[in-house]
């Protein structure tokens, strides 16, 4: 199987996460697309506002809950920290020999990709898929082991949703059916009741 790879914080996921692993898993050549929770981002590693692996990790499983090549992918919380993405694609890799997999980043990624740990090897070995965000042109790109896709773009982020429910806004339509539930009843994010 040809498998996406779409790694993230997922603090909390929301419809926009969704709906771009929807539409590779439909247009993008993919069999499954996996969500993978990314424990500590390296580049992000001063982050105070990141709630517990195991509560974004539910808030996965309740978001995909029914979906058709959606899937979630813990490995890395049971890799050192912090992850490198090279690391864990080689893992998936060795784990899953029948399976390909393929790195799919935004274009805001992609302009700091030289930064992250053996990016040329990440290309070389596995190959990126670009999608694009707002605000972030991805230009023109000459290198075979990148494919840029132009799927749907929300103008939304984890931060906001973050920002939005501390204010005491309702997210209700912002995330998966079911997630905006599990965070109002475990009081995340400075839920106000």
């Amino acid at each position: 199987m040809n498998i996406g790879i779409l790694g993230g914080s997922f603090n909390p996921v929301h419809i926009g996460h969704l709906m771009l692993a929807s539409y590779l898993r439909q247009f993008g050549g993919f069999d499954e697309v996996w969500l993978m929770l990314s424990p500590l981002n390296p580049l992000k590693i001063n982050s105070t506002e990141l709630i517990p692996d195991v509560t974004r990790l539910r808030m996965l499983d309740i978001a995909i809950d029914g979906a058709d090549g959606i899937q979630v992918c813990d490995i890395e919380l049971s890799m050192p920290r912090p992850s490198y993405t090279i690391n864990t694609l080689r893992y998936l890799a060795k784990r899953y020999p029948r399976h390909t997999f393929k790195l799919i980043i935004g274009s805001d990624n992609w302009r700091i990709f030289p930064e992250w740990r053996d990016s040329e090897a990440i290309l070389s070995e596995f190959g990126v898929v670009v999608y694009p965000r707002p605000g972030y042109q991805v230009g023109t790109i000459y290198d075979d082991r990148v494919e840029v896709v132009n799927a749907p773009t929300a103008d939304i982020s984890s931060t906001f949703v973050r920002k939005a429910i501390a204010r005491g806004k309702d997210m209700t339509y912002f995330l998966p059916a079911g997630v905006y539930n599990f965070i109002k009843t475990n009081n995340l994010y400075g839920t106000k009741a």
